[in-house]
């Protein structure tokens, strides 16, 4: 079952489950995305990389954490409507194995049928060393409408000008 807006609370922690990238996960992003660059492990580029080996695209990596905590935790998502302040912290290797930390840190009514969720999420490798990280915003279902909030009512008019055309104002 979703979570839905009013479930979640500040503070609530979610962790997923582990996922291993392999050479043929980083060859099928390649493939997929043009991104061909030999940082990723060309054939005969193995070890000649910043990193003494090749690493996973980092957007890759951005992939997969989305992917991984889409069930953990599983809520009622209508929208993703921002990745902010998101850091490359360190590389994730061939064969390393990863998981999501996922953190609601904000909450905020959007409308009366959704909120804005603020969630800080970290990819974490086998060694429990965050490798990326930052911020996702996404628009959570609420399960009943949330009260109206008091905003002022914009009212529109009608006026005729001398010349009969009408104007809104």
């Amino acid at each position: 079952m979703k979570l839905h807006f009013e479930e979640l609370k500040i503070g609530d922690t979610w962790t997923s489950a582990p996922r291993r990238l392999t050479r043929d996960d980083v060859v099928e992003f390649a493939d997929l995305t043009g991104d061909h660059d030999p940082l990723h492990g060309g054939e005969d580029n193995d070890a000649g990389t910043p990193f003494g080996r090749p690493i996973v695209h980092g957007l890759l990596g951005l992939s997969i954490m989305a992917g991984l905590s889409s069930d953990n935790p599983a809520v009622k998502t209508l929208a993703l409507v921002r990745i902010g302040e998101w850091k490359f912290e360190r590389p994730v290797y061939f064969d390393d194995t990863v998981h999501v930390v996922t953190e609601v840190q904000e909450m905020l009514p959007y409308g009366r049928r959704a909120g804005r969720v603020i969630w800080h999420r970290r990819l974490v490798n086998q060694n429990n060393q965050t490798t990326q990280s930052g911020i996702l915003e996404t628009l959570v279902a609420t399960r009943t409408r949330l009260p109206r909030i008091n905003q002022p009512r914009v009212v529109h008019t009608t006026i005729r000008t001398p010349s009969g055309s009408s104007v809104m104002r």
